[in-house]
């Protein structure tokens, strides 16, 4: 019998690449998103099914999940991918946006997995790779604490589920990816501004020439990334965490190397 894998946030980007590779591997895929009926792309391909979800939304959740399962009969992986960023002073940000920020990129986490919790112990195991980022263990750009908050959070969940999950085979797996071509990163950014208050201005338009002048050479490849959530998936890999990309790599190995406050210095002085 072919293996499952249900995998969210599947409309663009990573997800998307994610869903078709496995479907050319031969597995059974449960693709999600929030708009499925604008979906012409994975439709093509007869071993993927799709699912509405927002995985802020408990009861889509929970409808995902069981249409999936009554599809396919059982899931083994499931890939936590969907996720926002929130940028900007922590000061100048909404309510909304900070809720938001946490709501998709960690509760929404939460919430995939614990209703899938019952079907894997049913089954006797299953794995839940989460999607998370280097900015998850690092913090390497200026007022995106928001977003290294929700990684960081995601971080941590995923190295706490290892205990309880272990004794039930439910294994756990952490991507820490960095910025890739075509996840199309800087046109989702919610940015937290007001006009009114200047302070936060210098740095503000470091940061946004940053990332609008970055150069793409060092983006990393998705199919790297794909290839990596393929490798834990069919036990290629054992790892628990896997760090992408030489962005990621050169940083850690950074922060690893000195004390927190000369590296935290190290990187505020860049951006003077």
């Amino acid at each position: 019998m072919n293996k499952t894998i249900f995998i969210t946030g599947t409309s663009s980007g990573l997800g998307k690449l994610t869903a078709i590779h496995f479907a050319k591997l031969g597995w059974n895929v449960a693709a999600t998103m929030r708009t499925p009926e604008k979906e012409t792309e994975l439709t093509q391909y007869d071993n993927i099914k799709i699912f509405k979800l927002d995985v802020t939304n408990l009861e889509q959740v929970a409808a995902s999940v069981e249409q999936a399962v009554a599809a396919f009969g059982k899931i083994d992986v499931v890939v936590n991918n969907a996720g926002m960023g929130t940028y900007g002073p922590l000061e100048l940000a909404k309510e909304d946006a900070i809720d938001w920020q946490f709501a998709v990129n960690t509760r929404g986490t939460i919430n995939v997995i614990r209703k899938f919790l019952p079907h894997f112990r049913a089954n006797g195991g299953g794995m839940f790779i989460n999607i998370s980022s280097f900015m998850g263990v690092t913090t390497a750009v200026p007022l995106g604490s928001l977003y290294n908050m929700s990684k960081f959070a995601l971080e941590g969940l995923t190295e706490g589920l290892y205990y309880e999950l272990k004794p039930l085979n439910i294994e756990l797996r952490l991507i820490e990816q960095g910025g890739s071509e075509g996840n199309n990163f800087k046109e989702n950014i919610t940015w937290n501004k007001d006009a009114s208050i200047t302070a936060y201005d210098d740095l503000m338009t470091k940061v946004e020439n940053l990332m609008e002048n970055a150069d793409s050479s060092q983006l990393d490849n998705p199919q790297v990334i794909v290839d990596a959530i393929a490798a834990q998936a069919t036990g290629e890999s054992k790892k628990f965490r896997t760090l992408i990309g030489d962005a990621g790599s050169g940083l850690m190995a950074l922060r690893n190397s000195v004390p927190i406050e000369e590296y935290l210095e190290t990187i505020a002085q860049s951006y003077k």
